[in-house]
């Protein structure tokens, strides 16, 4: 099944896992996470969830077809895309029918973006390595592109991804891109989030996903354990970031979500400057206290956003200068 181009900039990437091959090299090119799609039980719904309840600013996308998307932008350049359909019978190409079938019209996500700086390299790269590279996509605008990826046309890993870069001037959310204040300000939350850390996923096996990534030039996997989400797996670096590739242990929340909804991603790991602010701020708004653990970036909350959102959202005291995967087990 071919990969799709997805109307918010993205590709929603279909189809099996790819074989596994064992065989480690060093990454294709400068790498980081980019965002995350997810999908809500409607755009107003997950908007008012991540504005109200979770202290997030969200910004404006757009509506094409029927299924809008809205923003919630880090001063890391990560970021959470929201989507949700707003009318009945919406325009879905096969990427998003494929999404919805798996989310069985629920919340939740299963896609998720790496940025490389050096895209073409990265193509040519994964390409020598049988990887089922697409072509290279662009949008919004083919006069003047503000970004360009490709995804696969068989999924590498147990949930789909794809790599993407960005024009040095592209500011979808913004009305004005020469308005630096305004590009500050779009990265601002009551909360205090400042990045977006790590992306979790869950599937039935974690070791075929971490070799999958030593393949795809991601290694340097540290041995991790979830205790509270009763998952095992592994804690990749993705530059500054963190990819955790994760299978149920024993019968708790991850074995849950596999058993329901099949892999996707589990959770999410947010920094914020003031952890007790952010705490306040959820406890708030889910009317309940929340209890603070020890997480794999220190200090630690998680929200109760499974109900809502269709995925675990933690957050951290950011760690300035603490490497990516530094508070997993070694």
């Amino acid at each position: 099944m071919h990969a799709k181009l997805f109307v918010s900039a993205v590709l929603l990437c279909i189809g099996g896992a790819q074989a596994a091959v064992p065989a480690a090299a060093p990454a294709p090119a400068p790498a980081r996470l980019d965002h995350v799609l997810l999908w809500g039980r409607g755009i107003d719904q997950a908007t008012a969830v991540a504005a109200v309840k979770l202290g997030f600013q969200v910004r404006p996308g757009r509506d094409p077809g029927g299924v809008a998307n809205r923003y919630i932008r880090f001063a890391d350049s990560g970021y959470i895309e929201l989507l949700g359909i707003t009318r009945p019978n919406p325009t879905f190409d096969p990427g998003m029918e494929e999404d919805q079938k798996a989310l069985k019209g629920g919340p939740g996500s299963r896609t998720f973006g790496l940025r490389s700086s050096a895209l073409d390299a990265a193509h040519e790269l994964l390409k020598q390595r049988d990887f089922a590279v697409t072509p290279f996509f662009s949008g919004p605008d083919a006069a003047k592109p503000g970004w360009r990826l490709f995804a696969f046309d068989r999924a590498p890993l147990s949930s789909n991804t794809f790599l993407i870069d960005y024009a040095a001037d592209y500011a979808p959310d913004q009305f004005d891109p020469g308005n630096r204040e305004d590009y500050q300000t779009t990265r601002e939350h009551p909360n205090g989030a400042r990045e977006l850390s790590a992306v979790w996923l869950v599937s039935a096996s974690a070791e075929a996903d971490r070799k999958q990534l030593e393949h795809m030039g991601y290694g340097n996997a540290v041995p991790v354990r979830l205790g509270a989400l009763g998952a095992q797996g592994f804690c990749v670096p993705i530059g500054p970031t963190a990819l955790l590739v994760l299978q149920p242990e024993g019968n708790a929340l991850a074995s849950q979500v596999l058993a329901e909804g099949g892999p996707r991603v589990l959770g999410v790991s947010i920094g914020v400057d003031d952890l007790g602010r952010a705490q306040r701020w959820v406890e708030r708004g889910y009317e309940r206290a929340l209890p603070t653990y020890r997480g794999l970036a220190g200090e630690s909350f998680l929200a109760p956003t499974r109900e809502d959102l269709g995925l675990s959202m933690e957050f951290h005291a950011l760690q300035p200068g603490a490497a990516a995967c530094a508070g997993a087990s070694r």
